[in-house]
């Protein structure tokens, strides 16, 4: 009697740790609120009905996405699974443990070499240069731009454009061209003017538009010590900075002066701009006749232009997909499972085919993907020169410094373009030495 007791009271403990330790049935990820979320949702739809695994994309407003998990993460909660956060919390993850590392996941299941180089060095590398990787690109995303094509392709234009300037009107390729475009078009008494570009102070918004210039001049936020004095402040950083304000205070139209994406796509559909700066992701409005009923067929699309010595980068945007430290292993392996399918060739072209901006290399490549939608060529190009802002620990406080000493000149017309890097270079120097991130 006692012997069978105990044969049934372990046969009992070893249905509750079969239980226990099953196999998750529901995963959840934590996603900012926007569409390329839904087209996530989607396919996580699929993989349900291909493995009965539930994936639930949780979104939360953009405002306030970085601030709810940052919070969660400080108390080391486990309300989420994944993550598809901002390349910029990468440190911050790595560092504090907040995400697994993935570099043997990655290497073990061939997926390293299956995105751009340069989107697993920004979305999953940390440090720099380590070969350590937290995150697998999941949302490629950069800064592009579109123009109007009937005010491009206009014969009067064109013989005006090449009577003042002394060669033809296409999409610029350099800033010298997209400046002289901008001022080409910029007629207030038409209401319209020639670019729409980035101002918001908010978050990055602005420093996202600045990079863009400041790249492709030659410049980088950092040298191999990581000091900011005599890099962000060297003369080519002062010149970009002088043509991001130029651009603004001359050629942008009213009403700009805290825009994102919102702002400047509704100032292009309404016919107040020529061309506009926008990320990747949000440009298939413009190419739908219900939201952009004038001008949906008259759109075209190009690369960040290239600066004066021919080089070109444009700045990242985009995320990448992370697994949080403090759930269950078995959480961890089932999270795991679901980014190994995500990351394959095929559900790839069927993230692109979603809507999605996918980093696969072979998706990219793929005619279905170039031949999907009127500006997937110009991001398959950019994909492949997209630079980042920093994304150590102190990112914060670094960003915090470019918003504010880059819209006090470039929107506020306070000081000078020398006086606002000098500002600039100095603060984040600061910053970078009390972190103990300089190299003496």
């Amino acid at each position: 009697m006692k012997r069978s007791r105990i044969v049934l009271f372990t046969l009992v403990l070893l249905l509750a740790g079969a239980t226990l330790f099953a196999a998750p049935k529901e995963l959840s990820i934590l996603w900012a609120q926007w569409d390329p979320a839904d087209y996530l949702q989607q396919l996580c739809n699929e993989y349900k009905q291909a493995t009965g695994v539930t994936v639930k994309v949780i979104q939360e407003p953009w405002t306030s996405f970085a601030d709810r998990f940052s919070v969660a993460m400080a108390a080391k909660g486990d309300e989420w699974d994944m993550v598809v956060g901002d390349s910029q919390w990468l440190g911050t993850g790595a560092t504090s443990g907040q995400y697994i590392e993935l570099t043997k996941f990655l290497a073990d299941n061939n997926l390293t070499n299956s995105v751009t180089p340069a989107t697993l060095k920004y979305y999953g590398e940390y440090p720099a240069g380590s070969k350590k990787y937290w995150a697998f690109p999941t949302e490629g995303d950069a800064c592009g731009f579109a123009y109007r094509t009937d005010l491009f392709n206009d014969p009067t234009e064109k013989a005006n454009f090449k009577k003042k300037y002394g060669y033809e009107l296409k999409a610029p390729d350099t800033w010298k061209q997209f400046y002289d475009v901008a001022e080409f078009f910029t007629r207030p008494d038409k209401q319209l003017w020639g670019a729409a570009i980035y101002t918001q102070k908010d978050y990055d918004a602005l420093t996202m538009g600045v990079e863009s210039v400041l790249f492709s001049y030659g410049v980088d936020w950092w040298d191999k010590n990581n000091n900011a004095i005599g890099i962000v402040n060297s003369k080519e950083g002062i010149a970009a900075a002088q043509m991001y304000h130029d651009l603004y205070q001359k050629f942008s139209p009213p009403g700009l002066s805290n825009a994102f994406f919102p702002e400047v796509n509704d100032a292009f559909v309404n016919g107040k701009a020529a061309m506009q700066m926008n990320y990747f992701a949000f440009l298939p409005m413009l190419i739908n006749p219900k939201l952009d009923p004038k001008y949906y067929d008259k759109v075209g699309y190009f690369v960040n232009p290239a600066g004066p010595t021919g080089k070109r980068f444009a700045a990242l945007g985009g995320q990448g997909m992370s697994v949080i430290s403090y759930i269950s292993k078995e959480r961890q392996q089932a999270s795991l499972d679901f980014i190994k399918w995500f990351a394959q060739d095929k559900t790839q072209r069927r993230w692109a085919e979603l809507g999605g901006y996918s980093c696969n290399v072979k998706a990219l490549q793929s005619d279905a993907f170039l031949k999907g939608t009127p500006y997937n060529p110009a991001f398959a190009n950019t994909m492949t020169f997209v630079k980042d802002f920093w994304n150590i620990p102190a990112y914060g406080p670094l960003l915090a410094a470019a918003q504010k000493w880059l819209h006090n000149y470039i929107v506020g017309d306070v000081g000078t373009a020398k006086a606002t890097m000098d500002g600039l270079a100095a603060e984040q120097q600061a910053v970078l030495v009390d972190g103990g991130y300089v190299k003496k």
